[in-house]
């Protein structure tokens, strides 16, 4: 009877073995790619594909409330054409242009200087021009604001009156306030600019510049002939990165004017969202605004590619 139940158990010991197993199902090869990429993919349908979808559909509705909303067709994007959606993009159109002639020259001076063996101290500016990227945009705002005040005694104002010098009413004139948004975005976004190009300099090989330097190249020559051709992948993706990154502008405007915009000083594309869908409860304009300006930032960013040639086959 012992040998009878121990064969019994061993049988059954050998049946949950051969069936289903947790262990056999996470490790096997064909199952274990899909459940590595599954966090992805969720998060993209999700946070990403789902959104899109609704936005594109919202867009062509007028939204009465949570569950109140009809289809009116093309009428949000009719009434998209307006003063304040044009002065919008005018805005994010400048500050995307002019935050790009800073965060595309001045970091890459940068880099080119930490990077040369002469410089000294190297960690220690690499820190101080970097440390305001991990600042918040609330928070350099906040103190921009103070310094660009509107008041005689306000840093900057002050500092103006000693150089003989009118005062400014910074925030309250369109070209003073662009300044203040451009000064504060290449404040805080020149360090992780300097970063990618410093990592591009330091693939380049050292055998490059001195074969130049024997064929007797200056450093003017050096850097136009050799350091900026092969930055040019680093400096096509911070130009993508900066043109996304313009006319998605949001706080650089909200810290500045965070109650009212006399004549649409400060207003962008972004702002103009926030505005019609929470403030006004309008999500259908806000939806169509959202989607216009998808639109926008797509068709720019695939002419500014193309000009560089990357859609060209290597065979051209």
């Amino acid at each position: 009877m012992a040998k009878v139940a121990t064969n019994q158990e061993y049988k059954r010991k050998n049946d949950v073995s051969s069936g289903f197993s947790f262990k056999k199902f996470f490790y096997s090869e064909k199952i274990a790619p899909y459940i590595f990429v599954s966090p992805f993919i969720l998060s993209f349908f999700i946070f990403f594909l789902y959104p899109t979808i609704s936005t594109i559909n919202m867009s062509f509705q007028e939204i009465l409330g949570l569950k109140n909303a009809r289809y009116i067709g093309l009428s949000n994007y009719q009434r998209l054409l307006n003063e304040h959606f044009f002065n919008a993009l005018r805005t994010n159109t400048i500050y995307t242009a002019l935050t790009l002639l800073l965060l595309i020259p001045i970091p890459i001076i940068f880099a080119v200087f930490l990077n040369s063996k002469l410089m000294r101290g190297k960690n220690f500016f690499r820190s101080v021009i970097f440390i305001p990227a991990l600042t918040s945009v609330i928070v350099a705002g906040v103190s921009f604001r103070l310094m660009f005040g509107e008041l005689d005694t306000a840093l900057i104002n002050s500092l103006f009156i000693k150089l003989g010098l009118p005062p400014q009413k910074w925030p309250l004139n369109y070209w003073s306030g662009m300044l203040l948004m451009v000064i504060l975005a290449s404040w805080r976004y020149a360090g992780i600019n300097m970063v990618y190009y410093l990592s591009g300099l330091q693939s380049i090989p050292e055998d490059l510049y001195e074969s130049a330097e024997i064929d007797g190249a200056n450093a003017f020559t050096k850097l136009h002939r050799i350091t900026l051709p092969l930055l040019k992948p680093i400096i096509i993706y911070t130009l993508t990165i900066g043109i996304f990154d313009g006319y998605r502008m949001f706080g650089e405007s909200f810290v500045f004017w965070n109650e009212g915009m006399p004549g649409d000083i400060g207003l962008t594309i972004v702002r103009y969202i926030y505005q019609q869908s929470f403030q006004r409860n309008d999500m259908g304009i806000g939806s169509a605004i959202g989607i216009t300006l998808l639109l926008i930032v797509l068709a720019v960013n695939l002419v500014q590619l193309k000009s560089f040639g990357l859609f060209k086959k290597e065979g051209d």
